[in-house]
């Protein structure tokens, strides 16, 4: 009796933790299709194809898609359902990240700045595109998170109103700890709106040797508790397989050595006015990102 393959809509998986992800998954027997998001298609084909996978095992489609641009997203799930078909989407992997200081105009015309688009409002925007088949597949949603959700500036959810502005000139630090603290709340606000599914994020770790940590945020491998990019991968395919879930629906961050981190250790993203504030309906993000004309 054969296998079915389990299909998975993905973003973030071009290079660093979300690479290696698919490229241990490749590796394994479990067969998979992957419907990949990427910015460059020919540089990502090519890392894949070198990766010299079975190819009668498992498939990897590959779409264009720019993170920063939410027409890009827009077409881009539409492309990935149309390349899904009928097949249940068993699982949504949500691995795209930037750091960078908000500075200069935003991306495309928008108010906020490129590091808000990229980590939180575009994937948030992809998730109502899927709505329905998440739904209807009654979908896993694994959200790469950050242990630097507990550094939301002053500890004070008013600040990001102004730090996640376009040229609010907040820096790296600021900036990818805000929009990281807001993706969580996203992940509150599907875990509501999607009971049927299994919403819940993960921390890799600190893993210093990816383009976005070592380049853009300073760390290095000689720092406590640093790991590989393979030992990151590993801790984020930890939540693909997890069925161990906590009783309190509000536990849903699980930790890079595999525990649910506690509720008070992001009390501050418990709070369900701030996650509708900062999860804006479908068409209210069409309606503010200049998308419904």
């Amino acid at each position: 009796m054969s296998i079915v393959a389990k299909n998975v809509i993905a973003t973030g998986t071009s290079s660093g933790l979300g690479f290696e992800v698919i490229k241990q998954l490749l590796e394994k027997s479990e067969p998979y299709n992957f419907i990949l998001g990427v910015r460059d298609i020919r540089r990502t084909q090519a890392a894949f194809d070198g990766l010299n996978y079975d190819t009668s095992k498992h498939t990897i489609s590959l779409l264009p898609v720019d993170l920063a641009d939410l027409r890009s997203v827009r077409l881009f799930a539409q492309q990935a359902l149309t390349e899904l078909g009928p097949k249940k989407l068993d699982l949504l992997f949500l691995c795209a990240g930037m750091a960078a200081p908000a500075k200069g105009p935003g991306p495309y015309g928008s108010q906020w700045c490129a590091p808000y688009i990229v980590n939180h409002l575009s994937q948030h925007y992809l998730v109502h595109q899927l709505h329905k088949t998440l739904a209807a597949s009654k979908s896993r949603i694994v959200v790469v998170s950050s242990g630097s959700i507990r550094n939301v500036r002053s500890q004070n959810p008013k600040t990001l109103d102004v730090d996640l502005r376009a040229n609010s000139g907040a820096n790296r630090s600021v900036v990818y700890s805000a929009s990281k603290f807001v993706q969580l709340l996203g992940t509150h606000y599907w875990r509501r709106e999607l009971p049927d599914c299994t919403v819940l994020a993960v921390s890799p770790g600190l893993i210093p040797n990816t383009k976005l940590a070592g380049r853009d945020m300073g760390l290095t491998m000689d720092m406590p508790d640093a790991k590989t990019i393979p030992e990151g991968a590993q801790n984020l395919l930890r939540a693909w397989a997890i069925n161990d879930f906590p009783t309190d629906p509000e536990q849903v961050m699980l930790t890079s050595w595999g525990e649910w981190w506690p509720k008070d250790v992001y009390q501050l993203s418990l709070d369900t006015t701030l996650q509708n504030k900062w999860c804006p309906s479908r068409e209210e993000i069409e309606n503010l990102e200049g998308l419904s004309a």
